[in-house]
């Protein structure tokens, strides 16, 4: 089946598109000239998006069009740390997963109920805006007090919590039929440095990692995840360059050593942790990431990979692996895009959050 989406693309340049995941800003949707930027870049074979903003009956009828007309399905993947409300209006937002895990006790059956119903609906949400790549859950571990980007955004400083928590996340994505992503691996909860801004540079020694940073991770494969992103951190024990361009940290760590099967995407390209890191994008696809996220510009991104495979610099063999693993992702999603419409509520329905999901937010509210 997948055989057969791949069969068209014989054209270099469209497969190469296959390899990245570029930005949709849903709040710019209705702009005719922005709809045509999106479509060219379906017509060229792009991987698919990541959304951010938007209103939620828009953002829908938009993804079902791009996807009506796109020839292999595509990735719609979103920071829903939050629940979908974190991205689009008119839909719900959750706790961060930090109030999560401080709000239930694990060894409460009732709160793991309530749990289960909250993570329940979120995917409910998820799907019923289009988005089918969830990126969470983080599964950083905190262990910086003065750290500026993760934070709240962790479950605990303790890597076992962090373990137990994303372990129920992705149960409740995957069991959705969507594609869970856990990030930032190999762990960016032990920095005081914003990514976004400049490199950070974890001081800890590989078997300290193991232990507690990478352990959740760890779970995570043993779990089922989908995919797995690389976050831009450099670990001197392992190696100098950011980790999302380390050969050594996703192919020999990542790969072989951990034993993970599924889709590797960057952090963001566009952070400004890669300023001074040279040709990203071929330096990602040599150290084995099958997917590029959110470049700053995706035409030049491919037209700097078919230069660099033109030259030796890559080989073909790298993006026919990155391809075979895309298409056992996307193969994961047919069922769900098959009975896309028939399993969604009518647009505008309020019947997305249970009564469970609701005790979990009165409960929450209240220990503000």
């Amino acid at each position: 089946m997948s055989d057969n989406w791949f069969t068209h693309l014989n054209i270099l340049e469209k497969r190469l598109y296959q390899l990245i995941i570029a930005r949709l800003n849903g709040d710019r949707i209705e702009s005719q000239g922005y709809q045509k930027n999106i479509i060219e870049l379906v017509k060229k074979g792009i991987g698919g998006f990541i959304l951010f903003g938007g209103e939620k009956d828009k953002v829908r009828r938009f993804i079902h069009h791009i996807q009506s007309i796109s020839k292999i399905p595509l990735f719609i993947a979103s920071d829903i740390e939050h629940g979908v409300g974190q991205q689009i209006i008119n839909t719900t937002m959750f706790p961060c997963q930090m109030a999560f895990a401080a709000a239930i006790d694990k060894g409460s059956p009732e709160d793991v109920t309530i749990l289960r119903d909250a993570l329940k609906a979120i995917a409910n949400e998820a799907i019923d805006c289009g988005i089918n790549m969830p990126l969470t859950p983080v599964l950083d571990v905190d262990q910086m007090p003065d750290n500026p980007i993760i934070c709240t955004r962790a479950f605990s400083d303790k890597p076992q919590v962090v373990a137990w928590f994303g372990s129920e996340y992705i149960k409740a994505i995957e069991d959705a039929g969507l594609l869970s992503c856990t990030k930032h691996f190999p762990g960016h909860g032990n920095t005081s440095i914003d990514s976004h801004i400049s490199l950070p540079i974890i001081t800890k020694t590989k078997e300290d990692l193991l232990s507690a940073d990478i352990m959740p991770f760890m779970q995570a494969i043993k779990d089922g995840v989908s995919s797995i992103m690389v976050g831009h951190l450099s670990i001197p024990s392992i190696d100098r360059k950011p980790a999302s361009l380390s050969k050594k940290v996703i192919t020999d760590l990542l790969r072989k050593e951990l034993g993970f099967e599924g889709l590797i995407l960057t952090d963001a390209l566009m952070m400004s942790a890669l300023k001074d890191a040279g040709d990203v994008p071929v330096e990602c696809v040599n150290a084995g990431v099958d997917i590029l996220l959110h470049p700053a510009d995706a035409d030049d991104t491919v037209s700097k990979l078919v230069s660099a495979i033109e030259a030796g610099k890559v080989k073909e063999k790298q993006i026919d692996t990155a391809m075979s693993h895309i298409a056992k992702a996307k193969e994961k999603l047919l069922p769900r895009l098959k009975e896309f419409d028939s399993r969604l509520p009518a647009p505008g329905s309020q019947g997305l959050i249970t009564p469970g999901t609701k005790n979990f937010l009165s409960r929450f509210l209240t220990c503000l």
